[in-house]
Parts: structure tokens; C-alpha cells; sequence
């Protein structure tokens, strides 16, 4: 709760300096700023979210349960990463009369950090796997038989009987 109050007050500290620095700016236009966070907001709550939205109810009907958080983390890394990466894919800002500005192949560096991103998931996936499988046939993925959930109800100790330790079955 500590860490979470600081982080609190020095994104407020941050905000003030900001502020304070905007509007000391004398070219300042505050419409324009206006335009612009009500843009942001927009594309936030209506494009970016939306789309998060239905890339997590696609991993949820297409993926099994088991790899989901791996495939939700590659799923917003890859869109984060293509976010970034597109206005350099598509050349804003590139003079045609000076290579320099942009000289990388952007497209197929993006093309191969989003295969990176699908391979890391994929070993992750395959990881959590190879994990249950060696846990479960070491038995710790399934209670013996004859202890804890694996005997009724009423040859269980009082601690061992779901919500405590009530009275005990009728007859003993």
C-alpha cells in the first residue's frame, strides 16, 4: 500500500510540474490541449480498449484455459509493440529527399520482434505443460488416496472438513 500511495503522489508531483510548466508557456493554446487530451481519451476508450476487450474474449473462447494469461501477455505485447511500431512500418515523417531519416527495414524488424513475442509464449506454454505433467506424475498434482479430500466427509478429522472444524457427524 506504501509503494502504491508513492507512486500515487509522484505521478500528482509530476502532473503539477507539467501543468505548471504548460502554462507558463506563452504559445500555449489551451483549446488545442483541450483537443488534443479529448483525443487521447477518445482513442483510449474507444479504439484501444475496445480492441483489448475483444482480443481477450478471443483468447478466451480459442485458447484453453491453461494458457491463457500467456496468450493474453504475448496478445497485449504484440499490440503494444505493433502500436509503436506502425508509424515508422508506414514512413510518417519520411522526406523523400533524405534516406537517412528513417533507414531501417521496420516492417520486418516488427515481423521478427512479433515472432519473438509468439515464440516466448509458445516456450511458456510448452514449459507450464512439461510442469504439470512431471508434477502430476509425481502425484502432487492429485491427492492421495485415503488423505485429505480423497476420504468422505465423515472420515475426516474436524480440521480437515470444509469450513473448518464444525461439529462432528451424527453417530460418533
Amino acid at each position: 500500500m506504501r509503494v502504491r500511495t508513492a507512486l500515487v503522489a509522484v505521478g500528482v508531483l509530476l502532473m503539477g510540474y507539467a501543468v505548471v510548466g504548460a502554462t507558463a508557456d506563452p504559445d500555449l493554446k489551451p483549446a488545442g490541449v483541450l483537443l488534443f487530451l479529448a483525443g487521447v481519451l477518445a482513442g483510449h476508450d474507444l479504439v484501444w480498449m475496445v480492441v483489448l476487450l475483444a482480443g481477450g474474449a478471443a483468447v478466451a473462447r480459442f485458447v484453453p484455459r491453461r494458457h491463457r494469461p500467456v496468450a493474453r501477455a504475448a496478445a497485449i505485447s504484440a499490440a503494444a509493440l505493433t502500436v509503436v511500431a506502425v508509424p515508422l512500418v508506414l514512413g510518417f515523417g519520411r522526406p523523400p529527399d533524405n534516406p537517412s531519416v528513417l533507414p531501417l527495414p521496420y516492417g520486418r524488424n516488427l515481423a521478427a520482434v512479433l515472432l519473438l513475442v509468439a515464440g516466448a509464449a509458445v516456450a511458456a506454454g510448452l514449459a507450464a505443460d512439461r510442469r504439470r505433467r512431471s508434477a502430476a506424475g509425481r502425484g502432487r498434482g492429485r491427492p492421495a488416496a485415503g488423505r485429505g479430500r480423497g476420504r468422505p466427509a465423515a472420515d475426516r478429522k474436524q480440521s480437515e472438513r470444509p469450513g473448518g472444524g464444525g461439529p462432528p457427524p451424527a453417530g460418533r
